[in-house]
């Protein structure tokens, strides 16, 4: 099967989180697999939520992606977001780029290596909820001790010439705000407004986002390079900054009780993304202090993380990419992924794989053919790389 047509294959399989379930997908690649003569096991959780590890022994690089996918409506879609159709070039569909794209040029880069007489000397760990945190899936692989360190190679969608060698942090809160309750009319003089709180809050973190932090110099460099692709993927000006300084987003908030009422309740969900150079417990005992009336209950919380970019992986990558694209550069990345899990127990990491960046998450998602199969030369180079 060649690889736009497994592309979409996976993404005719419904994998939405929520509600997780990838029971389904995950027995299409187990079949896949079964079909190359590659020995798996599947670890189940409840709901569906299934994932799938390759147990072959002596795996010198792991090879890695998630195949949950977000939600799509599927109101103002050129394609059925299920329907994985190949047209104009792209296979289009949800997932597609976000990153069942990347998880068939894996398989396909395998597959070519053992029908040309090779012994790939990698190992498969195919996720179910990237999307959500990864509690069930990357988190509890590793927690249960199914994935053992070494170098890893995940698919997410990068640039075509960039792989990612690090993120920023990430500090996503869940805050219960509580006021004091009284007549609209004597506010602000009679009580305390739970959704004045949070506005607050939002305001000191307005301040903090407008402070630009200072990188160390080897990761300069890096820095520049996400600036120039952010700019030229997504026309944008700004990626320094969005690389350098803290990014919140306040998802959802909801409270109140009626309008002529001192609201006595707020809960909002916040997701904030850490540069380096501002240190995680810093901020959150800061968020602490300017919302002392909350309880904070953290829901993902992790530091910037790095994998060297003179590493054996990030040179074998790039020198594969360069191959094939005639220029390979690393960057660090402005969003997080199952990579920061993996680096901090003790892999090297780096994201590299096919996609359309523009349509990530959004309507009409969609992968072209070309960068596929650019993706699986690249990757077959990689492999063989580590297969000696």
């Amino acid at each position: 099967m060649n690889v736009a047509h497994l592309t979409s294959s996976l993404v005719r399989i419904e994998s939405e989180n929520p509600p997780g379930k990838t029971a389904d997908v995950v027995e299409f690649i187990g079949e896949f697999l079964d079909s190359l003569g590659v020995k798996y096991r599947i670890i189940s959780h409840p709901g569906g939520r299934d994932n799938l590890i390759t147990t072959d022994p002596d795996p010198q690089i792991l090879l890695c992606g998630h195949v949950d996918v977000v939600p799509a409506i599927p109101d103002g879609w050129t394609h059925d977001p299920y329907g994985g159709e190949i047209a104009d070039g792209y296979v289009w569909g949800r997932g597609a780029t976000d990153m069942k794209g990347g998880c068939a040029a894996l398989l396909v880069a395998y597959q070519d290596i053992i029908e040309s007489g090779g012994e790939p000397k990698a190992q498969f760990a195919f996720v179910c909820d990237e999307e959500t945190g990864g509690p069930y899936g990357i988190r509890s692989l590793l927690e249960k001790n199914l994935l053992l360190p070494r170098e890893c190679l995940i698919a997410e969608p990068t640039p075509p010439m960039n792989p990612a060698v690090g993120q920023k942090g990430i500090y996503r809160i869940d805050l219960s705000f509580r006021g004091e309750p009284g007549h609209s009319s004597l506010y602000p003089v009679v009580g305390k407004s739970a959704v004045m709180a949070a506005f607050d809050l939002l305001g000191y973190l307005r301040e903090i986002h407008a402070h630009s932090f200072p990188i160390d110099e080897d990761l300069q460099p890096l820095v520049e390079e996400a600036a120039r692709a952010f700019h030229e993927i997504f026309g944008i000006e700004g990626g320094y900054e969005i690389a350098t300084r803290v990014m919140f987003n306040p998802g959802r908030i909801e409270g109140g009780e009626k309008a002529n009422i001192v609201a006595e309740q707020c809960r909002m969900e916040l997701d904030i993304r850490v540069p380096w150079g501002c240190l995680l417990d810093d901020l959150r005992k800061s968020i602490a202090d300017h919302a002392p009336d909350a309880e904070i209950r953290e829901m993902d919380a992790a530091e910037p993380s790095l994998t060297p970019p003179d590493s054996r992986l990030v040179q074998t990558i790039c020198r594969e990419v360069e191959r094939v694209y005639g220029r390979a550069m690393p960057l660090i990345q402005w969003a997080a992924s199952d990579a920061k899990y993996l680096r901090a127990a003790g892999f090297d990491a780096v994201e590299y794989g096919p996609g359309e960046l523009p349509t990530l998450h959004g309507v009409d998602e969609r992968v072209s053919v070309e960068q596929l199969e650019r993706a699986v030369d690249v990757y077959r180079g990689v492999i063989r790389k580590y297969s000696g």
